[in-house]
């Protein structure tokens, strides 16, 4: 059985985004992006929300192209176009950059991924993630916690039927007062 963790930056108030999907308060220090670099390229499956896969694939496809491009900015991009990935949405029609796409229930597919062989997949994106941690499909959560209130937006956590008991897998910090918290779900 794989593995699902949902792991996103998220404002000390509990948002991924701010009112109008800000996310410019999420920029990250040159450690937290090799560390979101280096997650991707350990990820074996990404599970995407179309509002996120709308924003990565807007940029990401074409990014090692641009002028003043990094060399970390380089490597991320080439990670990220070779992961596979699975874009859930009625919205768009066609998905490219090693995506296939579903249309149908995401929980239903979510499911059916988890009970494959296979490495570890992300949830990327807050709403996919609500509807697999109502159904009790997520096993860990990384929180990237950025030192800032954004008031409103789109919440990390959904409200939930029943308690989840985490456990505290890992801390770290970053500059610029970013913390790390890595937790696994315990019965």
């Amino acid at each position: 059985m794989r593995k699902l963790t949902f792991a996103m930056n998220l404002s000390v108030d509990g948002y991924t985004a701010a009112p109008g999907d800000d996310l410019s308060w999420s920029v990250p220090s040159d450690e937290l992006f090799q560390w979101w670099s280096d997650r991707v390229g350990a990820t074996d499956l990404a599970l995407y929300g179309r509002k996120l896969w709308e924003a990565m694939s807007s940029h990401w496809p074409t990014a090692d192209q641009q002028p003043d491009v990094t060399p970390a900015q380089v490597e991320f991009a080439h990670r990220w176009r070779d992961m596979p990935k699975v874009v859930f949405s009625s919205g768009i029609s066609t998905v490219d950059w090693n995506a296939r796409l579903v249309t149908g229930d995401a929980v239903a597919e979510i499911t059916r991924l988890k009970a494959e062989d296979g490495g570890s997949m992300d949830i990327v994106g807050a709403t996919l993630a609500a509807a697999a941690m109502r159904a009790g499909l997520i096993d860990e959560y990384v929180l990237v916690t950025h030192p800032v209130l954004v008031g409103g937006g789109t919440p990390f956590f959904t409200a939930l039927d029943n308690r989840v008991n985490l456990r505290l897998l890992e801390t770290r910090t970053f500059p610029d007062g970013v913390v790390l918290t890595r937790y696994e779900t315990r019965s």
